[in-house]
């Protein structure tokens, strides 16, 4: 078998199974992450195909589309990084404008600019090294979102996309700034094909193993599960270590703390932090930290909107007490829960302010 052959043996394979891939996405298209996650597999597939030595040298009616969709695949495998470790995530219209933009130069790139020529090339190196830049932000998204994330398979997930993704990409990128698409040996394209194929399936294998449940966020914005719930089925060490943390939720009102991480409440509790985030995610029902923070500032929130002692308090003010550092994420998370905003829910209680 030529090198040739076995290139092409490996792409055809790996653009299969992220089709199949793409497919059984599908089923949570109604989530944001979902639909990022089966359009990032569609677009890695293109990819697979036109990352081949040679494929841009030629441009044909169908190679071009396939250039832009895989030049494209970036933005939305940042997107997909943001959603898939953000349940409050929602695409905007302007990331879709940005997917179209470096989509339509790719296409402009392929089919107006001479192939070859000074300026397709130029185009060609502020495109890879706009790829590294998304490349980027995705990586910067996952680290900064690490220690919140409470979802322990999705925790594991994050690794095994993420790294093994910038890293190939990086990677690849830089090859191609160094050597050209068109010039790519065609052992260097091979091997290219046998890493891709490889990190594809290890991402197939753990995505398809995962829960949906687990890695996508509910489609709608539902309320946020009680500050403190009832866990009356859970063990004798879960109910010992619930009490101890709601102690200092409710009577220390430790949430107020700015800054304060999850490694920071175990190591006040005297407990590992898996056991901290096993209590919070599993027994009290939140999936990020930040989440399970939100609720009770919140809880403590509604209160001082619907107390007419504190009629007069104005709602940014009962906002940074309850421990928010501005009143935007306030407004936001409260309308999340409650469905009104705090002036809303103020009136709502009968409280009249001259506020």
């Amino acid at each position: 078998m030529t090198l040739a052959t076995l290139d092409l043996a490996l792409r055809a394979g790996t653009m299969a199974l992220l089709t199949l891939l793409a497919a059984t996405l599908l089923r949570d298209v109604r989530r944001p992450s979902g639909r990022l996650a089966a359009a990032f597999a569609l677009g890695t597939a293109a990819y697979a195909l036109s990352s081949a030595a040679g494929f841009a040298g030629e441009v044909t009616w169908w190679r071009a589309p396939l250039l832009a969709l895989s030049t494209g695949n970036v933005v939305v495998f940042w997107l997909f990084a943001r959603a898939l470790f953000d349940d409050d995530f929602r695409p905007r219209a302007w990331h879709g404008a940005l997917w179209a933009a470096l989509a339509g130069l790719s296409l402009i790139n392929c089919a107006v600019l001479a192939p070859g020529g000074l300026a397709a090339r130029s185009l060609g190196i502020a495109l890879t090294l706009t790829a590294l830049g998304f490349i980027a932000l995705a990586v910067v998204q996952s680290i900064a979102s690490w220690s919140a994330d409470l979802v322990e398979s999705r925790r594991r997930l994050r690794v095994i996309i993420v790294a093994s993704a910038a890293v190939y990409g990086s990677v690849d990128a830089v090859l191609r700034l160094a050597l050209g698409t068109e010039r790519l040996p065609a052992v260097v394209s091979a091997t290219d094909a046998v890493v891709l194929a490889a990190i594809v399936t290890v991402i197939a294998l753990a995505m398809m193993r995962a829960s949906g449940d687990d890695l996508f966020a509910s489609p709608v914005p539902t309320a946020a599960p009680a500050a403190t719930p009832d866990i009356a089925m859970s063990s004798a060490a879960d109910r010992k270590l619930a009490a101890a943390l709601n102690e200092l939720m409710e009577r220390e009102r430790i949430y107020r703390r700015e800054g304060l991480t999850i490694g920071a409440l175990a190591t006040r509790l005297g407990v590992p932090e898996y056991r901290l985030r096993r209590l919070i995610n599993g027994t009290l029902g939140h999936r990020n930290f930040n989440a399970f923070l939100n609720a009770h500032r919140i809880a403590e929130a509604k209160a001082a909107l619907a107390d007419p002692a504190q009629a007069e308090v104005p709602v940014t003010t009962i906002a940074l007490d309850a421990g928010f550092q501005s009143l935007g994420p306030f407004n936001r998370a409260f309308k999340t829960e409650t469905g009104l905003t705090p002036s809303e829910f103020r009136r709502g209680a009968g409280i009249a302010t001259t506020s």
